[in-house]
């Protein structure tokens, strides 16, 4: 018997939604980057993109546990002599939580071509509010 692989444009694509109100950030990245992947399907397979559109509303309402507001920092380099900037949690959180629940999911993903167009198919959005009511997104079970 053979094994099956499935092929671009075969498996579906489906849109979901996550609140992320009242999540720990770590958790709600892996069950992101798990339906991003396409791990929640039975026709996965790690070199075609068979994962899910997700949308992330709430963004500035998720949890970082213990001392993370204050002790993990967010690091970005101009390339330049002198050009690190570090950023606590607590920072990023207030200015732009888009940036912390992006940044943890692709963290989580492999470093790749197909990474890349991966990333593209993750909405996160700081309010309630979100522009893809046209693709009537349906709630993230708990189960993935």
């Amino acid at each position: 018997m053979a094994t099956y692989s499935a092929k671009p444009g075969e498996v579906p694509q489906r849109w979901f939604v996550v609140d992320a109100e009242g999540q720990v950030l770590g958790r709600l990245a892996t069950r992101i980057a798990r339906v991003l992947r396409g791990k929640h399907k039975v026709q996965f397979t790690p070199h075609v993109d068979t994962g899910d559109f997700v949308i992330v509303v709430n963004a500035e309402k998720v949890l970082l546990t213990g001392q993370k507001l204050d002790q993990k920092l967010y690091h970005r380099y101009s390339g330049h002599p002198g050009g690190l900037r570090s950023i606590p949690a607590r920072q990023v959180l207030a200015t732009d939580p888009e940036r912390a629940i992006r940044q943890a999911v692709e963290g989580m993903l492999p470093k790749n071509l197909l990474s890349r167009k991966i990333r593209t198919k993750l909405k996160v959005y700081a309010g309630a509010d979100h522009p893809h009511a046209a693709q009537k997104p349906e709630p993230l079970p708990e189960s993935v």
